[in-house]
């Protein structure tokens, strides 16, 4: 028997071709819902890109300030380890100051010794000018001798032509005359002499005072010198930050310039994102920028600002800077380290450290602030005034031992100022 062609139940075929239609509709469906997300995401990006640049090529750095010591020395304590937060001011590191201190007692003793010298030579020409009024008396005395024998000698010319005076007499008074002569020049170079010595000694001491002679002050400079390389055995942290990177040890002996520690002031530490050098056309001095720190995660957002960009990529910094200049050649984007300030109320709320990685994103529709491509601006720079010498310590010092060496002398001649108890250097008074 033949099947009836208007049976309700469909044949395999039917459903199969049923089947193939929804599946072509519903990739079509599909293929249209990716092209119209893809045309959606691609005109986001887009609008996107004219409104910021963002990289996660971003790593803290910061300062770090190495300490090392002015003067050597042995290394006799270390105050400071790695992972401590230490002052700005603070001693570190403390050297042996025996040669130090014994440098210092002999520059203090040179000193009082150039003062009493001082004082001898002040003593001197007093003296001198006194042996110049007596050689001027001695003088005047000559020359009235010289008078009288030469008015001696003129009477008995007179008298000689009448037989009264003989010629011995007459001889004896001529010889009178010329020993009174030559006494009055003795007497003349006396003076002369004299009046050398007191120039020879007004030479040292004329137009100073005792306390500016050059024979002080340079002795004075050597105590303040000494002082200072005393002080300076006390090894203080140029900066408040972190200590990281110890090497020195108890014993060690160190020489100037050599490191011994490293500290990193965490509460002024930047972010260097390194850019595309395709993304910085639209980038500007003082954009804002958004930092998160993979330490913290996206619910702690940094807020700061573009300030400048780096002078050359990393590949031209290298030690072994790329060779483009041969046969086989790829061309690969650079990227440049633009720097982004942070804001330091977040810094002192959410600390970083130097090297963390981050992600940034710079919002760059404001366009008035310098080209970030062009020159920045010049900012303040970096300074310590813990490694500044302590002079009013250095020179209360030199007037105490000036003072003491000049009693008796009047305080005009000696130029001093009010003297107080005399200064003991850091390093000193932590060791006697």
């Amino acid at each position: 028997m033949s099947a009836n062609p208007q049976s309700p139940n469909p044949t395999p075929n039917g459903e199969s071709d049923a089947k193939a239609a929804r599946r072509r509709k519903l990739m079509l469906a599909a293929i249209g819902t990716f092209v119209v997300l893809g045309v959606v995401y691609g005109g986001y990006e887009y609008w996107l890109s004219t409104r910021e640049v963002n990289t996660d090529d971003a790593y803290v750095n910061g300062d770090l300030v190495q300490v090392t010591p002015q003067v050597g020395g042995t290394v006799t304590a270390i105050d400071a380890d790695d992972t401590q937060v230490v002052r700005a001011g603070q001693t570190l590191v403390q050297l042996d100051g025996a040669d130090a201190r014994v440098a210092l007692q002999q520059a203090e003793a040179q000193l009082g010794q150039a003062v009493r010298g001082l004082r001898v030579t002040y003593a001197q020409t007093a003296a001198l000018r006194s042996q110049v009024q007596v050689r001027q008396t001695e003088v005047a005395t000559a020359r009235a001798e010289l008078a009288k024998a030469e008015d001696a000698l003129s009477r008995r010319r007179r008298l000689a032509g009448t037989g009264a005076v003989g010629a011995e007499e007459l001889r004896q008074s001529q010889i009178a005359v010329q020993a009174a002569r030559s006494a009055l020049r003795t007497a003349q170079s006396a003076v002369q002499a004299a009046r050398s010595q007191v120039a020879a000694n007004e030479a040292q001491t004329a137009g100073t005072v005792l306390a500016h002679n050059p024979t002080v002050r340079l002795a004075a400079a050597r105590v303040r010198e000494a002082y200072l390389a005393l002080e300076r055995t006390d090894i203080v942290a140029p900066v408040s930050g972190l200590v990281a990177r110890r090497t020195v040890q108890l014993g060690q002996r160190v020489g100037p310039g050599v490191p011994l520690m490293t500290v990193v002031p965490l509460n002024k530490v930047w972010v260097d994102a390194n850019f595309k050098e395709t993304q910085l056309r639209n980038l500007r001095i003082g954009q804002p920028a958004s930092v998160v720190a993979d330490i913290y995660g996206s619910h702690v957002v940094y807020h700061g600002k573009v300030v400048g960009i780096s002078a050359g990529s990393g590949s031209a910094f290298a030690l072994l800077p790329a060779q483009n200049a041969t046969g086989n050649w790829i061309k690969v984007v650079q990227r440049l380290p633009v720097r982004i300030a942070l804001d330091p109320r977040q810094l002192a709320e959410h600390p970083l450290r130097v090297g963390l990685s981050t992600e940034v994103t710079v919002d760059i529709r404001d366009h008035s602030g310098a080209p970030v491509i062009g020159l920045a601006p010049s900012g303040a720079e970096a300074h310590t005034d813990m490694y500044a010498a302590n002079w009013t310590k250095a020179d209360a010092l030199v007037a105490h031992i000036i003072a003491a060496n000049v009693s008796g002398m009047p305080a005009r001649e000696v130029g001093l100022p009010d003297v107080t108890a005399p200064a003991v250097p850091r390093g000193h008074a932590a060791r006697r």
